[in-house]
């Protein structure tokens, strides 16, 4: 499968009756479909799901919220994004060797997916990965840790700033940017950016900004 055909089918996806009727609940002008993820590069970076007020009204992952706004804060003083903001699909930000995908694609109540929605997205994460050919993946909270883990067949406990490796690909754990874990301290922006810096050193592949 092409990235182009994978993005059709990935789009009109509606595996998860509850997650279609809750992505169909919101305002006209919302995206209100499964979310593509954007990017390209050795970098691929997984969050739980859109937002509701993210990328379900966007159109485009950690985009419009305020997840967004920590993770883009971190990825421009990585080096590996242009703006510390991502606001829209048509905001002008480029990212640098960075692909951006999450491992549920429709926006879940109460930002908690089911264990059954996260089985039924993980065969889009495992095409993702299959096209893509990351080198490194961040997995943004325990959720998505556990979704990469089962596709590159690894194993190792969450936390932040964990790496493992398989096959030449590398694992790496962070706290998700959530308002929440920014607020009670879990984690700290900068320390996001830690992160992405040896993604980039794990990569070993020279990041190009235009």
């Amino acid at each position: 499968m092409d990235f182009e055909d994978f993005l059709r089918k990935l789009t009109a996806c509606r595996a998860c009756p509850r997650l279609v009727e809750y992505r169909s609940s919101f305002p006209p002008g919302y995206w209100a479909k499964p979310v593509p993820p954007w990017g390209s590069g050795p970098i691929m970076v997984v969050g739980l799901a859109p937002a509701a007020h993210g990328g379900n009204r966007t159109g485009r992952m950690f985009t419009g919220d305020r997840s967004s706004q920590n993770l883009f804060k971190a990825l421009y003083e990585a080096g590996l994004a242009s703006r510390p903001y991502s606001i829209s699909r048509d905001d002008g930000v480029e990212l640098y060797g960075v692909y951006i995908t999450s491992a549920v694609k429709c926006a879940p109540p109460g930002n908690k997916p089911t264990a059954e929605e996260v089985k039924n997205c993980s065969r889009w994460l495992r095409e993702e990965v299959e096209i893509v050919k990351p080198r490194v993946v961040v997995a943004l909270g325990r959720v998505a840790w556990r979704a990469v883990s089962e596709i590159l067949g690894v194993r190792g406990e969450f936390r932040h700033g964990a790496v493992v490796e398989k096959d030449g690909v590398y694992l790496v754990g962070a706290y998700h940017p959530s308002p929440r874990n920014i607020n009670t301290g879990r984690i700290a922006v900068e320390e996001l950016a830690e992160v992405f810096k040896l993604a980039k050193k794990l990569a070993k592949e020279e990041i190009q900004h235009s």
